[in-house]
């Protein structure tokens, strides 16, 4: 990456240039962390949910860096010999780079949001995608304003490809997304029942979703699932382009043969063997699940826009992530670590996968956040099927609150009730033996990760 003053100031804006010393060098990287950042970065101060690089200004200033960029109220900041930007909204500024950036480097974008499995999607993708070359794909939790702006400045001329996670806490925020990274592809790969209790229901949810078309390439594709009635719906009011579907079946016989297929691909997924045929050819991920299976056919989609060719037989080995789709064999038990977020739909896919396991089958359950009044409903659903389940003992871990509305309307000797995290290893602990698998799954909100260690 390099960015002249003058690009800068085109960015920008001329007139927020201020201490215009030296017009004529150029940066190497722009920088929004100010613990790794060199003398020849300029340094953009953003204030997130739990920061502000307002603070550390003075830090990177000491480090030698060329250049800032800064909140107008925060002039003072920055001494007199020091060029610098000012600006109404520093996270806007970023954007507007990135953006930039994205135009310059004129490689294939492709954007992926979603309920549920859009990492997981995101992952694949970049497995199957590889033959292209050098990938980059965006980490951890870069999905919102700050992290998809920062994998896109990440991004170099080595890149043959991008590809973007999309998250959202509301309407308008992922348009915003759509808006500096000017997509190529999209994917959405569901519509789910997370962040119902931020946006009201799911057409909300739907509409939100949607807005990944708006800053989409006319000539480009979205990619949904075939049996998701409201996505459809909702994306035919706002896209008028290309539309390429997925679907995935467990028997030759559920194949509706009536269905436009020029615009479909069908993969038959062999459950005990883990398999993905499509057509004649055969694939085989190291995720299990069909949920699983659907977010290969997006990566499959994916690739075929691409022209890339397989052989008869492939294997896709897919990175484990941190919380997600992870197999943990302890001295005891096996945990299947699925603690990273949680939401209905997924809630039911990993308890569908814990039971495809043999032997016993435990659970520890967080309970699920941001649904809002539909909360004690979908709690009081997910409950009924783990009692109804060959699952031997579960503990569910809740507020207080949660927990004296689910009560009132459901019991059980199996599931057990905690509210704090501090004795749930313990209880499993008593009550597996060897070979016994564990499921870990709950919100963000209650870390469950933190108890794995100390489940034998």
């Amino acid at each position: 990456m390099s960015f002249s003053v003058n690009e800068i100031n085109n960015i920008i804006g001329f007139e927020n240039y201020k201490n215009q010393s030296n017009k004529d060098f150029n940066f190497k990287e722009i920088s929004i962390d100010s613990r790794n950042i060199s003398s020849q970065d300029l340094f953009i101060a953003i204030k997130g949910n739990n920061f502000d690089g307002h603070d550390f200004i003075s830090d990177v200033i000491k480090k030698g860096v060329k250049a800032v960029i800064l909140d107008k109220r925060k002039e003072g900041l920055v001494p007199e010999n020091l060029p610098y930007w000012v600006v109404s909204d520093t996270i806007e500024a970023f954007q507007k780079l990135s953006l930039y950036w994205r135009k310059k480097l004129n490689i294939p974008v492709i954007a992926i949001t979603g309920s549920v499995g859009k990492t997981t999607t995101k992952e694949i993708t970049g497995e199957v995608m590889k033959n292209l070359g050098k990938i980059k794909i965006s980490t951890k939790n870069n999905n919102n304003e700050i992290g998809v702006a920062k994998t896109i400045l990440d991004s170099n001329t080595e890149d043959k490809l991008l590809i973007l996670e999309m998250g959202m806490r509301g309407l308008g925020q992922i348009e915003n997304l759509s808006k500096f990274s000017e997509p190529d592809i999209a994917v959405i790969t569901n519509i789910g029942s997370s962040h119902i209790g931020l946006l009201g229901s799911k057409v909300n949810i739907a509409r939100a979703k949607c807005e990944i078309v708006k800053y989409l390439n006319p000539k480009g594709v979205v990619i949904i699932p075939s049996n998701d009635e409201l996505l459809e719906k909702t994306l035919n009011n706002v896209w008028n382009g290309r539309v390429l579907k997925i679907s995935v079946v467990k028997n030759k016989k559920n194949q509706n043969h009536n269905i436009d297929k020029k615009n479909l691909i069908v993969g038959l997924y062999d459950e005990l063997r883990n398999l993905i045929i499509i057509e004649d050819k055969v694939f085989q991920i190291s995720y299990r699940g069909i949920h699983n299976a659907f977010n290969f056919l997006f990566a499959y989609a994916i690739s075929q826009e691409f022209g890339i060719e397989f052989n008869s037989y492939n294997f896709f080995n897919v990175r484990n992530m941190q919380g997600r789709n992870r197999l943990i064999k302890k001295n005891k038990a096996i945990i299947l670590d699925e603690s990273y977020n949680a939401s209905p739909e997924s809630v039911k896919a990993c308890i569908g996968i814990l039971l495809e396991y043999p032997g016993n089958h435990f659970l520890v359950l967080g309970s699920m956040k941001e649904l809002g009044v539909m909360s004690t409903q979908y709690h009081l659903e997910i409950l009924n099927l783990i009692n109804e389940a060959d699952i031997e003992y579960c503990v569910f871990i809740c507020d207080l609150n949660e927990e004296e509305s689910i009560k009132k309307e459901f019991s059980s000797k199996n599931i057990i009730f905690k509210n704090d995290k501090s004795e749930i290893a313990e209880i499993i602990n008593s009550r597996t033996n060897k070979n016994d698998y564990v499921l870990v799954k709950g919100s963000r909100y209650w870390e469950l990760e933190e108890i794995i260690p100390y489940i034998v």
